[in-house]
């Protein structure tokens, strides 16, 4: 699964009611989860505008309002283009504090809830498929990517890691569900401190889902993508204790 697949299944049509609003949120949600990495560019204007939905002022205005915001750097030219200036700050157990206490913990209960539903349903599905090789590969590298991503990429390669196996499934509401279950939780996963315990206790429970997925063993997909992600709420619980 490729970066243009995944930017499709976060860059998806927005509703007319709300365009200008909805257009800022794709956008924000590719940036935020690493879809387009930083220092990376955006699709073309052209493309962005019919892959949305929307028209050509619409996309510019949700661009100039990101780069306003510090999310874009917007070059003209011949070169130019509108680059990803955000880069996740670094993890902080007050800033994860802080960044609950905005959220709330029922809304936080509610979106762990909801990435536990959707991506163990996902591995289930996907682990209950006979995968051509092409496919099995895609999920073999992308584990591969993240246990060779050092700490400035390791967020960014994860999701993409975890995405791919909603997106692998073939089901576009799938994955769009999986990526917006992501994306509730990214700022607090980015603020999470990165202990080598942790990304090494992760390593293992995310090669038990692959395994699980290329033996072609549903329950057992689902109880590793259960595992992981409870460990993840439980490790997100103890920074905030």
């Amino acid at each position: 699964m490729d970066e243009s697949a995944r930017l499709m299944t976060v860059l998806r049509p927005v509703r007319a009611g709300n365009a200008f609003e909805e257009t800022v949120e794709r956008l924000l949600q590719a940036i935020k989860l690493g879809v387009v990495a930083p220092g990376d560019k955006l699709p073309p204007e052209r493309e962005l505008a019919v892959r949305l939905g929307i028209s050509r002022v619409t996309l510019r205005e949700a661009i100039r309002a990101l780069s306003d915001a510090g999310y874009l750097d917007v070059r003209r030219g011949r070169y130019g283009g509108a680059f990803v200036t955000y880069v996740p700050p670094k993890p902080d157990a007050g800033e994860l504090r802080q960044a609950v206490k905005e959220m709330g913990m029922a809304e936080l209960s509610d979106a762990l809830t909801f990435r536990l539903a959707v991506e163990c349903g996902a591995a289930q599905i996907l682990a209950g498929t006979e995968l051509p090789q092409d496919k099995r590969a895609v999920l073999v590298r992308r584990l591969s990517d993240l246990n060779g991503a050092g700490l400035e990429d390791y967020r960014r390669l994860d999701t993409a890691f975890h995405l791919s196996i909603a997106e692998l499934t073939g089901s576009t509401l799938l994955a769009t569900t999986c990526a917006d279950a992501r994306s509730r939780v990214s700022d607090l996963l980015n603020a999470i401190p990165m202990l080598q315990v942790n990304l090494d206790h992760a390593a293992v429970q995310h090669r038990a889902i692959v395994d699980a997925i290329l033996d072609q063993d549903p329950d057992a997909a689902r109880r590793a993508v259960a595992e992981h992600l409870e460990g993840t709420a439980a490790l997100l619980r103890a920074f905030l204790s």
